[in-house]
């Protein structure tokens, strides 16, 4: 239900209700951008080697990866805007601790902190614009949040690269606290209060509990090398699927997995997002330990990924709503494979044109062909009702796999300690980590080719289906 009445878009409050869902989502987005291009500034600041960086990432994935679920459930039954309000406090007061912190460790806790923040807004923002926005002009509300997202994830990393030669690491996290204010004061003023009407039934916080606990042990078993941890993971993992099976009310209904469709589409994100994982926490590390550039510099060097795909994007989603799914999402992730194996080029005295561009123009090719397409077959397996919940279960996969990846990645390609101070052997590990990337991709090719069959249905994919947006921050939640 909605406390008032859903309102055009064309109005002042309308248009008020997108902005404020695009700064929130863009306060949760950027961070998946800007702080990959601070991590050596943060690595040589705090002293932190190879493991410190990755728990740096890891810590805020795990937590929005472990909650996003529960947090969706509860702005459902509390209220989207009090918990969208609630989550955008919270990450603001976490960015203040990663800001001020004064050593690795404290920066991490803090990462944890905003990845809980961002669990509790990032659900919220699409909710509210179907909500708030009569139906008419729901689907253009979409659009305008999706395009801008986009253009987020564009200036992110030049955001970033900027900001770390300007001022300084610190100053990556502490901008999020002006962009806070605003989101806060423009949703109490102007965004109106809507709830489910069919949620009912308690929060399912064992499932919850469990499953972070699984991907905390998971992921620690992996960046520590801890036999023990990772079993453990595993066995929580499996509590989990028996808790979702008995629950009146799981996170994760078992029922949506009856698709075939729906399961190898979830297959498939688990591969390829995993592989995007590994390769947008490494390329940049790459790009500055190991070819010698300057924070802005590597994330100009990724710019053409975002160009291609805000390009290209949207005829790719009408391309699979013509032909199916399958094609694109199995072309698309052999020529992102084929992009990680051009990065095979990328080391020291590497030269822009010659050995990046290509690289990153064809992996972004890749990424344009799969996106959009991988949205339209989860939400197109599924009847138009449990669209929301099919379509953050799938945000949930990317998530998971990604943090996995960057748990596991470093290790597995000999990436270890103080490595970052060797440009050889830090680049001898990136040729590794591409080729496993690379095998990810090839993976998730075959399981598209092979389960994703016919031309496919995506009759229940809503409009925004066709306006993906960059990898880093899967923009599916409904």
């Amino acid at each position: 239900m909605t406390d008032t009445p859903a309102v055009p878009l064309a109005s002042a409050r309308g248009r008020w209700i997108v902005a404020a869902t695009v700064l929130g989502s863009a306060l949760a987005m950027l961070d998946a951008t800007v702080v990959n291009i601070a991590l050596p500034a943060i690595g040589r600041d705090l002293g932190a080697g190879v493991t410190g960086l990755q728990w740096t990432l890891s810590g805020y994935t795990l937590a929005l990866a472990s909650l996003i679920l529960l947090g969706g459930s509860l702005g459902d039954r509390l209220g989207r805007r009090r918990v969208f309000v609630w989550g955008t406090v919270w990450f603001a007061a976490a960015s203040v601790l990663c800001g001020l912190a004064p050593n690795i460790e404290v920066l991490i806790a803090a990462r944890l902190l905003q990845g809980v923040g961002a669990a509790l807004l990032t659900p919220g923002s699409l909710a509210l614009i179907s909500a708030s926005i009569k139906a008419e002009d729901r689907g253009a509300a979409i659009g305008l949040w999706s395009g801008l997202g986009g253009v987020a994830s564009a200036i992110g990393p030049l955001l970033g690269g900027w900001l770390v030669d300007a001022v300084g690491w610190r100053a990556v996290f502490l901008i999020n606290i002006p962009l806070a204010v605003v989101v806060v004061s423009v949703a109490a003023k102007h965004v109106p209060e809507s709830r489910d009407p069919h949620a009912s039934g308690r929060l399912d916080v064992p499932g919850a509990v469990t499953v972070a606990a699984a991907l905390g042990l998971l992921t620690y078993g992996l960046i520590e090398s801890h036999a023990l941890a990772l079993v453990l993971g595993f066995v929580a993992v499996g509590v989990f699927v028996v808790i979702e099976r008995r629950s009146h009310d799981p996170l994760v209904s078992p029922a949506l997995f009856a698709s075939r469709v729906f399961l190898a589409a979830n297959l498939v994100t688990f591969t390829v997002y995993a592989a995007l994982g590994g390769v947008f926490f490494l390329l940049v590390l790459q790009l500055q330990f190991a070819v010698g550039y300057s924070p802005i510099a590597a994330g100009m060097s990724t710019l053409p990924i975002t160009a291609l795909m805000l390009v290209l994007s949207a005829r790719a989603g009408r391309l699979a709503g013509r032909i199916g799914p399958r094609i694109p999402m199995t072309v698309g992730p052999l020529l992102s494979a084929l992009g990680l194996l051009l990065m095979l080029r990328i080391g020291p005295g590497s030269s822009y044109v010659a050995d990046i561009l290509p690289a990153v123009i064809v992996f972004g090719l890749g990424l344009s062909a799969l996106v959009a397409p991988l949205t339209a077959a989860v939400l197109g397996a599924v009847s138009t009702d449990r669209a929301g919940i099919a379509s953050g279960v799938n945000n949930a996969v990317a998530r998971t796999s990604q943090l996995l990846a960057v748990a596991a990645l470093p290790a597995l390609a000999g990436i270890a300690g103080s490595d970052y101070s060797a440009p050889e052997v830090f680049s001898a590990g990136f040729h590794t980590a591409m080729l496993l990337c690379a095998g990810l991709l090839l993976i998730g090719a075959v399981i598209a080719a092979v389960l994703i069959r016919g031309t496919g249905d995506t009759s229940n994919c809503p409009p925004h289906c066709d306006m993906a947006s960059p990898p880093m921050a899967p923009r599916r939640i409904e």
